[in-house]
């Protein structure tokens, strides 16, 4: 029942509905799953006629010490400008374990039910069943929250309005910004925006977009606003019972899933008296605010000792495991190592011997084509008026002559140059100076007398890249 409970005051304190009987109805007619619930209840509440009667949201008022006075609540009065009483401090700690594990399992519920509808809405799609009236494609079967829709609504519509030098409203449900100031351990600043009042546009522009109050807000606050055109806008200004617009207060997640009200502003202020109310609630607040932000950073400190003694646990758990591991591999390691020495020193000696066989054989290859190319050539010509005396300069500075017939092809002249075994490199021109010829393969069957090397010639060796 403890859960049942939680559910209703929690559907209590986003709706305003008083009556329990009647919230223990409409989640149970919603198969209490409260996301669904209230979704629902906010669709069908945008106008002040509404089926269901309405509370403020605001705890009450904790018993209080001995040595304080009584207060009449819990909260800072709108407006009084009064110092708070003892017992909105107790009650101003972040939501029980209890108000977490309900928001994480109303998370999973609505996860769900948008993962079944996406399906749902495609397989319908699939089959043609998502089709209008005139063909075209209906509205998806789940959309998305409404509060989150109205807050961006809000958003936009007062950048349109007002500009976009404003308190950086939360683009998200009333509910949310909650608890992401709770998160951050900030106060949250709500504004409940009155279109039709005549004195909202002077308040937001000389007052809530007012740099150094903007900057004040942006820095120690969570800052949500909403229309009360709008449901949520609605329902919050009935639960915080605002009476006089403009309106603005400060609120902080207390327990039983209630919100506690420190502080409300209503009507016409300047910068300067809003900035004097919100800085006295911010020093207020102050000493609860850190002890919750300290309580958490112990929190977390457990964890993390928690964790890191698990850890020194299992670490001492797997030593002697660790070690003897290491062992093994290690002996593994070095029989790998021995026996990988021994197949590279083999593998290295096979290809010593056979790069010394290879290259011994392209020796015997080159020497004996350098053989049959000298042979080639014959026997060297006396000189004579159709003898060619041709003189080869190699790259190294090495000299060499001898006599062609004026028949003789130029390639006649590469095999000499080949036969004379001077080169490291197979590809190389024959090049003559002034005028520069190459001769190259084109004229390689020109003999010499017609290349213009007759009666004698000076080539030079030119190597190819």
């Amino acid at each position: 029942m403890g859960d049942v409970a939680d559910k209703i005051a929690y559907f209590q304190a986003i709706t305003g509905v008083e009556d329990a009987g009647l919230c223990t109805e409409i989640l149970a007619a919603h198969g209490w799953d409260l996301e669904l619930a209230i979704s629902v209840f906010t669709s069908q509440n945008h106008h002040p006629a509404t089926e269901y009667a309405s509370e403020p949201t605001t705890s009450s008022t904790p018993p209080t010490s001995t040595n304080q006075p009584p207060a009449e609540t819990g909260l800072v009065a709108g407006g009084s400008g009064g110092p708070p009483g003892l017992a909105w401090k107790i009650i101003t700690l972040p939501f029980s374990i209890i108000s977490g594990s309900l928001g994480l399992i109303s998370g999973a519920v609505g996860l769900g039910v948008w993962a079944a509808g996406g399906v749902l809405s495609y397989s319908l799609r699939m089959i043609g069943f998502n089709l209008g009236r005139n063909g075209e494609s209906s509205s998806p079967l789940v959309s998305v929250s409404a509060s989150a829709v109205e807050a961006m609504s809000f958003v936009d519509s007062f950048d349109r309005d007002f500009g976009s030098i404003r308190p950086s409203f939360i683009a998200e449900g009333f509910m949310d910004a909650l608890q992401r100031s709770r998160h951050e351990f900030k106060l949250l600043f709500v504004y409940l925006h009155s279109p039709e009042h005549p004195d909202t546009p002077m308040f937001c522009e000389r007052t809530l977009c007012n740099e150094a109050l903007v900057a004040f807000i942006n820095e120690n606050f969570v800052a949500w606003g909403g229309s009360i055109r709008a449901s949520e806008g609605f329902k919050m200004s009935n639960s915080l019972k605002a009476s006089r617009f403009p309106f603005c207060a400060v609120v902080m997640a207390a327990t039983n899933q209630r919100i506690a009200l420190l502080q409300q502003v209503e009507g016409p202020k300047s910068p300067d008296e809003l900035l004097t109310a919100l800085q006295r609630v911010l020093e207020e607040s102050a000493p609860v605010l850190v002890s919750a932000r300290l309580e958490a950073e112990e929190r977390r400190n457990n964890i993390r000792l928690r964790e890191e003694q698990d850890a020194a646990y299992l670490a001492a758990l797997e030593a002697d495991q660790a070690r003897e591991r290491q062992r093994q591999e290690e002996q593994e390691r070095q029989e790998r190592e021995a026996a990988e020495a021994e197949r590279k020193r083999k593998e290295e000696e096979e290809a010593r011997e056979r790069a010394a066989r290879e290259a011994a054989e392209r020796e015997a290859a080159l020497a004996k084509i350098r053989e049959e190319k000298l042979q080639s050539l014959g026997p060297e010509p006396a000189k004579g008026p159709d003898v060619t005396q041709v003189l080869v300069r190699f790259p190294t500075g090495e000299r060499k002559e001898r006599r062609f017939q004026c028949s003789t092809t130029i390639q006649s002249l590469y095999d000499y140059v080949d036969s004379l075994g001077c080169l490291e490199v197979e590809k190389f021109s024959l090049v003559s100076n002034f005028p520069r010829t190459v001769y190259g393969s084109e004229k390689l069957s020109l003999s010499l007398k017609d290349a213009g090397l007759h009666p004698q010639a000076s080539l030079f060796v030119e190597l190819n890249s």
